[in-house]
């Protein structure tokens, strides 16, 4: 039992971690339930990057496009990412944005 809360803990470390960066960049502005406009939802994102698990090459070119808006055609929100926070959301979405 101490083993499997162990195992629980540590895997919703990031994705709570992940969730709270959304929180507070705001995220859930654009891509919350519902979404701004024709903006995808996180769940939408992670259907969209699921293909990209066990990719590393391409996941990390969709890090570097998020950040330089090839993505999204020029998101001020996406500019205001550090390269780390970048990383974490992908990462986030390509595991199931959950």
């Amino acid at each position: 039992m101490v083993g499997m809360l162990l195992v629980l803990t540590l895997t919703t470390q990031p994705v709570l971690a992940s969730m709270n960066l959304a929180l507070d960049k705001g995220c859930l502005s654009c891509h919350g339930s519902p979404p701004r406009g024709k903006t995808p939802t996180f769940t939408q994102l992670a259907e969209r990057y699921a293909p990209l698990k066990g990719q590393e090459s391409q996941i990390k070119e969709k890090i570097k496009h998020l950040r330089e808006h090839h993505l999204f055609g020029g998101v001020p929100a996406h500019e205001r990412l550090s390269a780390d926070e970048a990383g974490r959301f992908v990462r986030w979405l390509v595991d199931g944005g959950h």
